[in-house]
């Protein structure tokens, strides 16, 4: 897309903003977004010049990031991009149906990174978000009252706040002198973007025989990525890779190579797991590879670092624009690291199972796959993990047990949940027209439910608190006005702080 709207910038020695957001990939485009369209200034910086690279490792885009991108009125945009995917075969055995996923969204889309930061770019800007395409970011301090980001050959930037989500490398990381504990789990993997005289038979195609695995996806346009690894091809990233490598992967790993030509891009990698033992320090924040990093199986990488801008974003909103104390950005830490070690479990079961060898290892992937497909209740908990729909929050003893849990697009009485919650505040799902002077008092929007089996597990007179990522923050009855008002008192902060702000 066209970068007119964000013209260069040459800042002087005392540019002031908000929050400074390093790093424009797909977490950091939808934290600024965010961030932006709650009133907060902000300023994202991004090393590489104006102009999506399509050069991208990611290409699914999991059940719960597609609610939370619905949240914000941009799904069936992305959906429109790519193709659906209703079935996962992993490890021949192992078949995990999508279609049964309790969302608006029962599949896995297949669209490459690049339409989702078109798409989130185009929001940010349209929101206000400064752009500084083209600067790399040095150095950064911070003190009690904000935190200074050197810009290179530019001046510093002053901010209340920063937040790194500038990928595994991150600069915003190293200068808080964070570790980044773990080791790679995988070497020499090679990637192609190729053209195929035969396109396969399915829209997402992986396979593994023997010591050879490979994956091949499309970008949509005619352009087919391919992912390939085998066990007797151990090299360092930087030693050159030709077609007929890919090729006789692919041949191995699938059958054929599709008669793949024309390859626009070749290259090594290799995939680490680490992750920051904080999130966290002062006024500074990582989000997305800048606080962790996990093997490509599951396709989970892009997804967690989306959903941890969407835990983020209004915590970090309410505390700059003065509705909610400071301590609120601890709960950011409790939530999502947790998460993001169980993506590092997760997937990295996934690759180990797929590169298994040794004929103890594969006979216990086999009977794990039979498993799996013939339980329901444990293929259920496999896509809620891999999805992001099975993802919950810890809560405090003593409140209800559904705090901290995601809630589905529920039907509501006039339109249904995530359409509420693109307003970007907390809504109160009520079971009839009763109002709520804690939530009025809280500027809390009150929507009444409608009609459905989707509220079987809400019980009839409960309502919901439901925060602006979708999860529940409270849960009660009509009665229960107190309990109501203390959930929102820590959540939000006081009406008279809401007031002053």
């Amino acid at each position: 897309m066209s970068h007119a709207q964000h013209p260069a910038q040459h800042p002087g020695p005392t540019e002031r903003t908000d929050v400074v957001v390093v790093g424009a990939g797909p977490t950091g485009l939808l934290l600024a977004g965010d961030l932006a369209e709650a009133g907060v200034d902000v300023t994202l910086v991004e090393r590489r010049p104006p102009g999506l690279s399509n050069l991208s490792r990611a290409f699914g885009v999991h059940a719960r990031t597609l609610e939370q991108l619905d949240a914000r009125g941009l799904a069936d945009a992305l959906v429109a991009t790519g193709s659906r995917l209703t079935r996962l075969r992993l490890f021949r055995r192992l078949d995990l149906d999508l279609s049964r996923l309790p969302s608006r969204f029962p599949f896995l889309l297949i669209t490459p990174q690049y339409q989702v930061e078109r798409l989130l770019e185009r929001r940010a800007a349209a929101a206000g978000v400064r752009f500084r395409y083209g600067t790399e970011a040095g150095g950064l301090t911070q003190d009690a009252e904000g935190v200074t980001v050197s810009l290179g050959a530019g001046g510093p930037l002053r901010a209340a706040y920063a937040v790194g989500t500038d990928g595994h490398r991150s600069a915003v990381r190293r200068a808080l002198g964070l570790p980044f504990p773990g080791r790679s789990v995988i070497r020499s993997l090679v990637l192609a973007d190729v053209r195929l005289a035969e396109e396969p038979d399915d829209v997402l195609t992986i396979r593994g025989v023997g010591d050879t695995f490979a994956g091949l996806v499309p970008f949509g346009d005619g352009w087919y990525r391919i992912m390939g690894w085998s066990r007797h091809r151990h090299v360092d990233d930087d030693v050159p890779l030709d077609l007929e490598e890919v090729r006789e992967i692919a041949r191995r790993a699938l059958g054929t190579d599709h008669g793949m030509h024309d390859a626009r891009w070749l290259s090594r990698f290799h995939s680490d797991e680490r992750q920051a033992p904080a999130y966290r320090v002062g006024r500074v924040l990582l989000a997305g590879d800048a606080a962790h990093v996990h093997s490509p199986a599951g396709g989970q990488g892009m997804n967690t670092g989306l959903q941890d801008a969407a835990n983020l974003g209004w915590k970090l909103a309410a505390v700059v624009r003065g509705r909610a104390p400071e301590d609120l950005l601890d709960t950011y830490q409790a939530e999502r690291h947790p998460v993001g070690r169980t993506v590092l479990r997760s997937s990295g079961a996934l690759v180990r199972l797929a590169m298994a060898h040794r004929p103890a290892t594969r006979a216990l992937r086999a009977a794990v796959s039979r498993l799996v497909s013939a339980a329901g209740p444990l293929a259920d908990r496999a896509m809620g993990t891999v999805s992001g729909v099975g993802i919950a929050y810890g809560r405090e003893r003593g409140t209800h047990r559904l705090t901290g849990t995601r809630v589905p697009d529920l039907p509501l009485a006039t339109g249904r949940l995530y359409e509420a919650l693109r307003g970007g505040g907390f809504v109160l799902v009520s079971p009839g027209s009763e109002g709520s002077p804690a939530a009025e008092e809280h500027g809390v929007t009150v929507v009444r439910r409608g009609d459905g089996a989707a509220y079987g597990v809400y019980g009839r007179g409960l309502r919901l608190l439901v925060r602006p990522d979708g999860y529940v923050a409270w849960a009660g009855g009509a009665a229960d006005e107190t309990s109501l008002r203390a959930a929102l008192h820590t959540w939000t902060g006081t009406p008279a702080t809401q007031t002053a702000a």
